[in-house]
């Protein structure tokens, strides 16, 4: 009786054991997945943004073409 008493307790030492290791190997992957997560966010957010800045700079662009168009229009219709 009490041989097999131990064996519970050692099986429960050992299940518990595991237990820890499986939940430890669980949250670090948890937590590297999550950092990945970040860090494709940021990415995402920087090429948002160098997407906004070149829009920016092509509507600039486009509005001096339009100036210029329009500047030229205005010479040849005054000639």
């Amino acid at each position: 009786m009490k041989r097999m008493e131990d064996i519970i307790i050692i099986c429960i030492i050992f299940g518990s054991g595991a237990l820890i290791a499986l939940t430890a190997i669980l949250t670090a992957h948890k937590r590297s997945s999550m950092k990945l997560q970040i860090r494709m966010l940021e990415k995402e957010a920087e090429l948002e943004q160098i997407r906004l800045q070149s829009y920016h700079s092509e509507t600039e662009k486009m509005k001096l073409e339009l100036e210029q168009s329009k500047q030229l229009l205005l010479e040849r219709h005054i000639d």
